[in-house]
């Protein structure tokens, strides 16, 4: 027995570090092959700039870099925490009572369709050009919708005979959310935050990227590609990224203290 649990041990560990190892190894060998496709298959710059090249620009420019990368981050967290409150706020409500769940089911798949790239320079156009709030607003909105659709679905998963369970036992409406509803809906929740972290920074860096206040990370790889500074705007690109990871990680980390904390329904 004590053999088995070690080897069960090591195969746990083992699989952790194949799960951090390998999208590592994968990323190194796609920047090799990029590079190995530029210097020696004479790709122009003008067509795809060099891991190198991008590397280089990273280091010259890379106050105004992280600098842009903080102003996108700050925007796209904002809409993550307003956007993911209210889509929290409405499915409660909706899974409450069916008049609130039949107005908001339209109005949710209408913004769910709604085009980030018309409705920015609309919300720069309308707050004015030195406010941060449209894009603030359009991250928001892209996160809402995933949060709002998860969260509903989580609170449906309550059984009806657990819930009729505990009125058996005189407990009330508030005692039923702690020990059935919540832990059940959790996971759903934290699964639509993870999806809408992703989703709040492609929004708010393509908010940036049509017009309003200048500052972001799309600002400048706009600004950088209209100039033909393609290697600079490449560099900008690859700060989006390490952006988008940061919100993902984040939020995977958060859903695992979560989950820890509060077991779902299929743990206990």
């Amino acid at each position: 027995m004590t053999s088995l649990a070690h080897g069960r041990r090591l195969s746990a560990a083992t699989e952790a570090r194949l799960r951090v190892i390998t999208p590592i190894a994968v990323g190194v060998i796609a920047l090799a092959a990029w590079q190995l496709l530029v210097t020696v298959g004479g790709v122009s710059d003008y067509l795809l700039p060099s891991p190198a090249s991008i590397a280089a620009e990273v280091v010259e420019f890379w106050p105004a870099i992280s600098s842009a990368a903080v102003v996108t981050g700050f925007n796209a967290l904002v809409g993550l925490v307003v956007g993911g409150a209210l889509g929290v706020l409405l499915a409660a409500l909706a899974a409450q009572w069916r008049p609130i769940d039949g107005m908001s089911t339209p109005i949710v798949a209408a913004l769910a369709v709604v085009p980030i790239v018309a409705l920015a320079p609309v919300l720069n156009s309308m707050f004015g050009a030195d406010s941060q709030f449209g894009r603030q607003a359009i991250a928001g909105l892209a996160a809402f919708v995933p949060v709002f659709v998860n969260t509903l679905r989580g609170l449906r998963q309550t059984r009806a005979v657990h819930r009729d369970l505990l009125r058996a036992y005189a407990a009330g409406p508030g005692q039923i959310f702690r020990t059935v509803t919540l832990p059940t809906a959790v996971p759903y929740v934290l699964t639509g935050l993870r999806i809408a972290s992703s989703l709040a920074v492609i929004s708010a860096l393509v908010a940036e990227y049509f017009g309003g206040p200048r500052g972001g990370l799309g600002t400048f790889i706009s600004t950088s590609a209209a100039t033909s500074a393609y290697a600079r705007a490449w560099a900008y690109v690859a700060a989006g990224i390490v952006v988008g990871l940061v919100f993902f990680l984040a939020t995977a980390l958060l859903e695992r203290i979560v989950r820890r904390r509060i077991p779902s329904e299929g743990a206990r």
